[in-house]
C-alpha cells in the first residue's frame, strides 16, 4: 500500500511537471512569435486616408504593392499639393515591438514641402483614421520619422516628432515638435531596419540597424491642439496607452519590404 501511494504521488507530480513545461514552452513560442503586419502580396489589413479625400479612396495610387515591396509612389500626381497621405493597419496596439525595412528612392513629388525631401515615418499610438477630419493633415500621434541623407550633410533618422502629442525627454515635458535621435546618416538608396519598443504608455525606444538611438516616456495628448477634447478618453486621462500604426506619404517616394510586430507581455 505504502509503494502504492508513492507511485501515485509520482505521477501527479510527473504530470504537474510536464504540465509546466508545455505551459513554458506556449508562452515562450507566443513571446517569440512576429505578426507579419505586410503580407508582400498587397494592401490586405490596411486602410488608406489622404488629406482632402474620404477614407479609403487610394488616390493616384499613392500606396501599392509590387514586387513583393510595398510602395510608396507619386507617378500619377501632376502635383503633391499637401496631399498628406496615410496607410493604417487594422488593429490597435499598446505593449510591442515594431520592426521594418525601408529605403528612399527616386525623386520628391513636385510641388512637396522642403521639409519633407526624403521624409517619411511611422505613426504609433495614432487615433483611429474615421476619426480623422477630411482635410487634417495628420492622425494625431507620435511620430517615428524616417529620414534620408542628401549626399553630403549629416541628417539623423528615427527622430520623434508629436502632432497633437508631447512627450517627456530626460525627464520633463518636452513640447518641441521634432526632436532628433542620436543616429548616423544613411545616404542613397540603401535599406535600414528600424525598430519601434514601445511599453504602454509608459517608455518607447527606438532602434536603427540594432541600435538605440533615442528614448522618451509617457507619450500624451496635447491641451493645445484642437482634437485634444475630441480624443481625450472619458476617465480624463491624457496618457496614450495605445493606438493606431501607420505609414506616411508626405511626397519621398519609399520602399518597405518588411513590416513586422511582436506582442509584449504588459
Amino acid at each position: 500500500m505504502r509503494l502504492t501511494n508513492r507511485f501515485i504521488v509520482f505521477l501527479v507530480l510527473s504530470a504537474m511537471v510536464l504540465t509546466m513545461a508545455g505551459c513554458s514552452g506556449s508562452q515562450k513560442k507566443g513571446n517569440d512569435e512576429w505578426i507579419q503586419l505586410f503580407n508582400g502580396k498587397d494592401l490586405e489589413g490596411w486602410t488608406v486616408k489622404i488629406k482632402g479625400y474620404p477614407l479609403g479612396e487610394n488616390f493616384g495610387n499613392t500606396f501599392r504593392v509590387e514586387d513583393g515591396i510595398l510602395k510608396v509612389r507619386y507617378d500619377q500626381y501632376e502635383a503633391y499639393d499637401e496631399k498628406f497621405a496615410h496607410l493604417f493597419y487594422k488593429d490597435e496596439f499598446s505593449h510591442y515591438i515594431l520592426r521594418a525595412e525601408y529605403r528612399f528612392v527616386g525623386e520628391q513629388c513636385p510641388g512637396g514641402p522642403g521639409w519633407a525631401i526624403r521624409n517619411n515615418g511611422f505613426m504609433i499610438h495614432g487615433q483611429r483614421p474615421e476619426t480623422m477630419d477630411l482635410d487634417q493633415d495628420f492622425p494625431v500621434s507620435i511620430e517615428v520619422q524616417l529620414l534620408g541623407g542628401d549626399g553630403e550633410n549629416p541628417r539623423t533618422t528615427a527622430n520623434v516628432c508629436t502632432p497633437g502629442t508631447n512627450i517627456v525627454l530626460n525627464g520633463a515635458l518636452h513640447l518641441d515638435h521634432c526632436t532628433n535621435s542620436t543616429s548616423e546618416t544613411f545616404h542613397g538608396d540603401q535599406w535600414v531596419t528600424v525598430e519601434i519598443e514601445v511599453h504602454g504608455g509608459e517608455v518607447i525606444k527606438h532602434f536603427i540597424n540594432g541600435v538605440q538611438v533615442m528614448e522618451y516616456t509617457e507619450p500624451q495628448l496635447d491641451e493645445r491642439d484642437g482634437s485634444y477634447f475630441k480624443l481625450l478618453p472619458d476617465n480624463g486621462d491624457k496618457i496614450l496607452t495605445k493606438g493606431t500604426i501607420s505609414i506616411q506619404g508626405e511626397s519621398a517616394p519609399t520602399d518597405f519590404r518588411k513590416i513586422e510586430l511582436k506582442v509584449l507581455a504588459e
